[in-house]
């Protein structure tokens, strides 16, 4: 494993409910991956070098170019692309996203650009205790479109991928049928203290940004994982044995 994290970009996609709490687009990662193999996550990936490129034509940030661009190829949700396309443009996005083509040349031959400023910074998660691959990435959140859409995914990218509450998440690990990874938990703890996409947008903007490496901490001789109090987080420590790392 080498000692520097790799950039990577992550956007959880939120659409409200009439009544009850909003759900929340997420993926299950194949089998066969290097890292979190089988855990519930947000989509999202690395940041490449032709997100970086695209950022710097747009003027924009690379992780959130990166954050979008992993959405559509994980889900075919196409969330931060101006005017919306359908959910025909979308499928060939992805496809086209899974065979290598460039973004930068499909969204000019949809006619679409980036509208960047759909995603809110929501944290940045640098954990230095995986046992694989480390990765430094930030958390975006982003209203869903408002088109009825359902997820896709293509063999190899993804196990599944579903509409879900975060609270059905976290009820779904304690049974025994789902996996998560820390930094997912305790955002699904955050995001399931709020009734909508303007009151999780809100709690973002009031917590400020800066990296969450968890640390051990030794409380009455026992070993808890740690993250700062002051982010946001309604839960800081997790006890250590039994953690999976991914």
């Amino acid at each position: 494993m080498t000692d520097e994290a790799i950039p990577a970009a992550t956007l959880i996609v939120v659409r409200d409910q009439v009544s009850g709490p909003p759900e929340l687009l997420m993926v299950e990662r194949a089998g066969g991956m290097a890292f979190a193999a089988g855990a519930l996550v947000f989509p999202g990936g690395r940041i490449d070098e032709a997100d970086r490129q695209l950022a710097e034509t747009l003027k924009a940030d690379a992780a959130r170019v990166a954050a979008i661009r992993e959405t559509v190829e994980e889900t075919a949700i196409a969330v931060g692309l101006a005017p919306v396309p359908s959910e025909e443009q979308a499928l060939e996005l992805q496809r086209d996203l899974v065979a290598d083509a460039s973004f930068a040349d499909l969204l000019e031959a949809h006619g679409l650009g980036l509208d960047v400023a759909e995603l809110t910074p929501f944290a940045r998660w640098v954990p230095k205790f995986h046992a694989v691959r480390r990765f430094d990435t930030m958390f975006f959140v982003a209203r869903a479109p408002v088109i009825d859409w359902q997820p896709q995914v293509i063999e190899g990218e993804c196990a599944g991928a579903a509409w879900v509450t975060a609270s059905d998440v976290l009820e779904r690990e304690k049974r025994g049928e789902a996996r998560l990874i820390f930094p997912t938990r305790r955002t699904l703890e955050r995001l399931a203290q709020h009734r909508s996409f303007d009151e999780i947008r809100a709690d973002a903007d009031s917590h400020r940004i800066e990296p969450i490496s968890p640390w051990v901490e030794n409380v009455d001789g026992e070993k808890f994982i740690t993250i700062p109090a002051d982010l946001g987080f309604p839960v800081t420590q997790e006890h250590l044995d039994g953690l999976w790392r991914g």
